[in-house]
């Protein structure tokens, strides 16, 4: 057996984890795509609410549980069971489980893509010259304001910066503080969503989900973003001036 064939080998149980992540994710996009829905939602609300009543601690493990499973294995209807969070628990506890539950659906899918591929491509890119070690430098002086900024900027899919981060080498702790904190905006908006399904469901209307992309929304999160852009941008004009 070559030297190639045992690194190969050696390496195969490293795609393990994110192998099926991916085949769970998979299953899932076809198989909860009704169940993980507002309609399923809508029609369950009476008997989520008298279970909640009759078993308030197990309700708050089931759903933790949920929510990291949906995150963890990239499910469908995480901002379904968002809303749900909101409709069971009320705004501040709601937000308060959902964010719990994220960072840890989160920090499993960091760890599952870091050990299978990013350390070795982190490594790469240490080892390598020019720009893309340019690159990976700036992102490593600048972690905490770049990670911020992908939780705080909407437009960034939930999964990919997941993904992105472990696939680049950041540090575990800097990826957990920047994602409880990060997503507690965006969060605490669909949470009270959920808070207020109960004159929703009364109308026979359903939620406006895109609620986060109004101004008196969309403004407070943009203005966050530019804070956490704000020290790369000092770090980068000092840089200029001192050159």
């Amino acid at each position: 057996m070559s030297i190639m064939d045992e690194n190969r080998k050696a390496a195969l149980p490293r795609w393990v984890p994110i192998a099926g992540i991916a085949a769970i994710a998979a299953i899932g996009a076809f198989t909860l795509r009704d169940t993980l829905s507002f309609e399923a939602l809508a029609e369950n609300r009476e008997a989520l609410i008298a279970f909640r009543d009759a078993n308030f601690g197990l309700t708050i493990g089931v759903y933790l549980a949920v929510y990291i499973a949906v995150v963890a294995f990239s499910l469908p209807g995480a901002t379904i069971t968002t809303l749900t969070g909101g409709f069971l628990f009320g705004l501040g506890t709601g937000t308060l489980l959902t964010v719990f539950a994220a960072t840890i659906g989160a920090t499993i899918i960091f760890l599952a893509a870091r050990w299978g591929l990013g350390e070795r491509l982190a490594a790469k890119m240490d080892a390598s010259e020019g720009r893309v070690k340019q690159l990976k430098a700036g992102l490593a002086e600048n972690e905490i304001s770049v990670l911020f900024l992908m939780r705080l900027v909407p437009a960034i899919p939930f999964f990919v910066a997941n993904l992105l981060p472990a696939l680049v080498g950041v540090k575990l702790r800097n990826f957990v503080f920047t994602t409880f904190f990060g997503i507690i905006p965006g969060t605490a908006v669909y949470t009270w969503v959920g808070a207020g399904l109960g004159e929703v469901f009364a109308r026979g209307e359903t939620p406006n989900l895109g609620i986060i992309f109004e101004p008196h929304i969309l403004g407070p999160i943009l203005g966050l973003s530019a804070l956490a852009l704000l020290p790369i941008l000092l770090k980068y004009f000092r840089k200029t001036k001192g050159a």
